[in-house]
């Protein structure tokens, strides 16, 4: 059993990410590539990374692709991000590389990593809500990740919680993660910089595009207008959370993507909002809210991870 690796693809919207995994879990090589624009040039990048990192030892590949997968098929259905509809993932890059190859979404990938390498080892029911430009999601369950009847699963960011809120990019009005993500963040900063071109926002931009980053610089300089743009994102995350562990019921949640690099400005009224909102919370277990420790590998790592367990 020594030797056995596997690689690992995070496909995303603008970069490719690749990992070759060990079966002890260390992380043997990484490269990456740029995404393209077309079908062919994204699955010839992704072969060509996939080929410029095989060694011996590689027996699989696993890919996570931002989008909505038929695990079974092998196939992504849609993704928001990429010019891919209807592509089968897995036998193309199985007939072009001989690898066995299997395709999940990359939240899944990401928190089947999570689960065997990262914050939630030893957890068998298991959360993982990533916060970046918009919330996805991957739901643990008795040790293996489920997927649903159709393969489409843990879309968590896509539950509607304000009918008459922002528009999203799936079609839909107020979905959570356009209250409780890093497109909150920016459009709460743009407003209160608008609001006030004077304040500790729209200096911590000094005359750059407003960004959520700039809130996060304002915010821990102790701009008070900006603490309350993480307070109010992170109430709404954090009420989200509490209605998926009231449908779940899991063991710790782990939370991942590049928002949650904000840590307590974030996590810390999440934190608050989830107990005052989760059903029973006198007589309920503690459920830990933590932070994702494979950062932005935890697509490629689990993807890799994946392989070797299919």
């Amino acid at each position: 059993m020594t030797g056995r690796a596997a690689i690992g693809i995070d496909l995303g919207g603008t970069k490719i990410a690749g990992v070759v995994l060990g079966v002890d879990g260390g992380v043997l090589a990484t490269e990456e590539r740029a995404t393209l624009d077309t079908t062919d040039a994204i699955l010839d990048t992704t072969i060509s990374l996939i080929e410029s990192l095989r060694r011996p030892e590689v027996e699989a590949v696993g890919v996570g692709v931002a989008g909505m997968v038929d695990f079974e098929a092998g196939a992504l259905r849609f993704a928001p991000n990429l010019p891919l509809r209807d592509v089968p993932i897995r036998d193309r890059v199985g007939e072009a590389t001989g690898l066995r190859c299997v395709v999940d979404n990359d939240a899944n990938a990401a928190g089947w990593g999570e689960r065997q390498l990262g914050s939630a080892r030893g957890h068998d029911d298991v959360l993982l809500v990533t916060v970046g430009t918009g919330i996805g999601g991957a739901i643990i369950a008795g040790g293996r990740v489920y997927r649903g009847a159709h393969g489409f699963a843990a879309e968590i960011g896509h539950i509607v919680v304000e009918p008459d809120g922002p528009p999203c990019g799936c079609g839909n009005r107020g979905c959570w993660e356009q209250v409780a993500s890093g497109q909150a963040i920016d459009r709460l900063a743009r407003e209160e910089a608008e609001r006030d071109p004077a304040g500790g926002v729209a200096r911590a931009a000094a005359g750059e595009t407003v960004t959520g980053r700039y809130a996060a610089v304002a915010a821990r300089e102790g701009d008070e207008s900006a603490q309350g743009i993480f307070a109010d994102v992170g109430r709404r995350l954090g009420e989200g959370m509490a209605g998926l562990v009231n449908v779940l019921d899991p063991e710790i949640v782990v939370v991942g993507g590049g928002v949650a690099d904000e840590g307590e400005l974030l996590l810390t009224p999440a934190r608050e909002a989830f107990w005052a909102t989760v059903e029973i919370r006198r007589g309920r277990p503690d459920v830990p809210i933590v932070v994702a420790e494979l950062g932005n590998d935890a697509g490629a790592i689990g993807a890799a991870a994946l392989a070797l367990e299919e």
